[in-house]
C-alpha cells in the first residue's frame, strides 16, 4: 500500500491494511475489501504483484530454502514491508517511466521482490506456495473444487480423501491455511455469489438463496445479516442508493 487504507472481510472479520504494508494471499478466499481511507487531494494508490509458484520454486532450488514446517500456516496475512522491499517495489514502479528498460530489468526486480518475500517474516507461508505436496498446496487444491462446487452439498470425506488426509486433519489444516472451516468457506461463497446475484441481477433474496445452494430463506437471511449487518435486500438498496 503506497497511499491510502483498505479494509478486507474474511469469515465475518474485518481487517485493515495501510501505508507501507501489504497484504499477501497464497490461498483463494473470499475476501472481499473496499477502500476507507482515500481522499480527491490523497488517492488510493496500491502496488500489486502475481507471485509465480514456478519461480519461486527455482529461487528455493537456487537458495537452499526449501526447508519449510510439516505443519500448515496460514494462506494470508497482512505485514509491514520492509525497506528493503519497499525499495524493489519503488525501482519497479519508476520502469514505468523509462518503458524501453522494463523487458530486461523488470524480470531482475521481480525475481528480487520474490527473494525478499522468502526470507522475509512470513517465509513459510511464501514457500509453502512453491513446496509441492505441502498441507497450503493440498488445502489450494480442494479450494479449487469447493470454489466449482459451492452450491453443492458438503462431503467432508471426499474432501479429506483428495487432500490425502484423514478427515480429522483435514479439519484441522483447512482451518489453519483459511482463518475458518470447510463449512464457513462455503458459506462466504455462497453468501458473496447471492450479493453478486441480487445486485447485478435483480433477484431477489429467495431465488438468490435457492440459486447458490440453501434450502431455507430464512437461514440465508440470518446468516447474510451476520456477515454484511444488515438484511439481504435493504443491504442492497443501502449499495444502489451509495
Amino acid at each position: 500500500m503506497v497511499q491510502g487504507t483498505k479494509e478486507v472481510l474474511l469469515n465475518e472479520e474485518t481487517y485493515q491494511y495501510t501505508v507501507a504494508q501489504y497484504l499477501l494471499v497464497s490461498v483463494d478466499l473470499p475476501l472481499s475489501g473496499c477502500v476507507i481511507g482515500a481522499t480527491p487531494d490523497k488517492p488510493f494508490l496500491g502496488f500489486k504483484l502475481k507471485l509465480d509458484p514456478a519461480q519461486l520454486c527455482e529461487i528455493i532450488a537456487q537458495t537452499n530454502l526449501h526447508k519449510c514446517k510439516k505443519e500448515s500456516v496460514k494462506g494470508w496475512f497482512i505485514s509491514d514491508a520492509d525497506p528493503l522491499l519497499i525499495d524493489c517495489a519503488i525501482r519497479l514502479t519508476k520502469l514505468l517511466d523509462t518503458p524501453q528498460d522494463i523487458p530486461f530489468l523488470a524480470p531482475m526486480i521481480v525475481r528480487e521482490i520474490y527473494y525478499r518475500l522468502l526470507t522475509g517474516e512470513q517465509c513459510e507461508a511464501v514457500r509453502q506456495i512453491a513446496t509441492a505436496g505441502s498441507n497450503m498446496q493440498r488445502i489450494a487444491e480442494v479450494v479449487k473444487q469447493l470454489r466449482i462446487n459451492f452450491t453443492e452439498p458438503l462431503e467432508i470425506e471426499k474432501l479429506a480423501e483428495q487432500a490425502n488426509i484423514s478427515a480429522a486433519s483435514f479439519h484441522r489444516h483447512f482451518k489453519a491455511v483459511t482463518s475458518m472451516s470447510p463449512l464457513q468457506y462455503q458459506k462466504q461463497l455462497r453468501l458473496l455469489a447471492a450479493r453478486q446475484m441480487m445486485l447485478a441481477e435483480n433477484a431477489d433474496a429467495a431465488q438468490a438463496a435457492y440459486q447458490v445452494g440453501y434450502e431455507s430463506t430464512s437461514q440465508f437471511s440470518r446468516e447474510y445479516s451476520r456477515m454484511f449487518g444488515a438484511p439481504p435486500m435493504r443491504y442492497i438498496e443501502r449499495l444502489r442508493t451509495a
